[in-house]
């Protein structure tokens, strides 16, 4: 993991309190703003920096590290207007990744027209992956990999595919997807990365694979 990475968190509500904590306990410096100085407070012992000030207000972003951060994340709560007006100044003032906690789709629409890196919908998002989980009983995680269509998802071995080859079942050909790893037991252990043809698997193995979300769909309705 590299250390001393530097991130600025703006908007310290649920969504961004808890990317600061995580990006803290990964040995990143974090600067958060946000307007309320009792937010601000509570991460004392966590931010490396924090600037109680209204995001909306471009005098008062100047004052961040934008051009240095390896992300700039806005979480503005329900407020688009807010949120709109505080990405368009981070991205004006030379911030070259901004993350922004999408609202609604328009919100999301809006924050694309603006050249965000990324736009995410944290609830929407879990929401899908549990879904995924309970309607699929041969999942085990699942993840999305940005806006491209694209996620990587572990799938335990299904009891047709036990006992066969990568090359007897041709993820590639059949459904698009791409075998990256195969660990070697559901309650962990190693990892086979990037496994030959010819890794055979076993009833306690794990596919590690990466896809467009359509095709681990086909991959789950197959036959």
């Amino acid at each position: 993991m590299v250390k001393d990475k530097l991130f600025v968190v703006i908007g310290l509500g649920s969504f961004g309190t808890a990317v600061a904590t995580q990006l803290a306990k990964n040995k990143c410096r974090v600067t958060g703003m946000d307007q309320d100085r009792d937010r601000v407070d509570q991460l004392k012992g966590i931010l490396w920096e924090g600037v109680v000030a209204d995001a909306t207000q471009k005098e008062a972003l100047e004052v961040l590290p934008l051009k240095t951060a390896e992300s700039v994340i806005i979480s503005m709560g329900e407020n688009i207007t807010l949120s709109i007006l505080a990405t368009f100044h981070v991205m004006e003032l030379g911030a070259h990744r901004v993350i922004v906690k999408g609202v609604t789709d328009e919100h999301g629409q809006s924050l694309k027209k603006l050249d965000v890196h990324r736009v995410v919908f944290p609830e929407k998002e879990i929401a899908e992956q549990l879904a995924d989980k309970e309607t699929w009983p041969n999942v085990i995680d699942n993840l999305a990999l940005g806006p491209g269509g694209y996620a990587f998802v572990e799938v335990a071995v299904p009891d047709n595919f036990a006992g066969k080859t990568l090359r007897d079942i041709d993820l590639r050909r059949r459904f698009g997807l791409t075998v990256v790893g195969v660990r070697k037991s559901l309650d962990g252990g190693d990892v086979e990365v990037n496994p030959s043809a010819d890794f055979l698997l076993m009833p306690d193995h794990v596919l590690l694979m990466i896809g467009k979300k359509d095709e681990i769909e086909r991959f789950r309705e197959r036959d």
